[in-house]
């Protein structure tokens, strides 16, 4: 009892200032700012990102590790047999009482294995958006406008060896080639001279 009442007494004194501090409001001078970015380079962006994505999914690394270095175990062990006795080795949920834990060398290989896993999702996750960054700026620098290609074959006599795609034209260069059509008189529309 006494020891209960100590306790007390020290988490009161401890916590009272907490208890009675006022609420900090932002003075007038003082104003919420979003935080610029713009000065730092942008490999520090890309190592900062690939820090917060590494560290955040180290536990969702370790969980995984963790799960099927047991199964490893497990397998190596007695092929997984789901007796009482064979489950000593199973992951978590199918573990059964009196399990055989893991050695020391055992856990740091699945620590180190979870950092590893980590890290390379970092790394995916730079590459996937440095890609991006990449295409974005191909788009930004290419010229803007429509772009028209006009095929010649290089025989105009030879007509009847000429295949289909002599009378294709390209409207675009990421489009499908467009075929020209006679006008409704039945003549060929005239074809457009290269450009010198």
């Amino acid at each position: 009892m006494k020891n209960f009442i100590f306790t007390a007494f020290l988490f009161i004194l401890f916590f009272i200032p907490f208890f009675l501090a006022e609420a900090q409001t932002p003075h007038s001078s003082e104003s919420t700012a979003v935080f610029d970015t713009t000065g730092f380079p942008q490999w520090a962006k890309d190592l900062r990102r690939w820090n917060i994505v590494s560290f955040g999914s180290y536990p969702f690394s370790m969980f995984f590790v963790n799960f099927f270095y047991d199964m490893y175990r497990w397998n190596n062990a007695n092929g997984m047999e789901f007796t009482s006795e064979g489950r000593r080795y199973a992951p978590w949920p199918f573990r059964s009482a009196g399990a055989v834990e893991k050695t020391n060398a055992e856990f740091k290989t699945s620590l180190f294995l979870a950092a590893g896993v980590s890290a390379a999702i970092g790394i995916a996750d730079y590459l996937v958006v440095r890609r991006k960054r990449t295409k974005a700026s191909m788009a930004e620098s290419s010229p803007s406008g429509t772009y028209t290609i006009s095929r010649i074959p290089l025989n105009p006599d030879a007509n009847d060896d000429a295949s289909d795609t002599d009378n294709m034209r390209y409207s675009n260069a990421d489009e499908l080639l467009i075929p020209e059509t006679a006008p409704s008189g039945g003549a060929e529309t005239p074809k457009e001279p290269f450009l010198e």
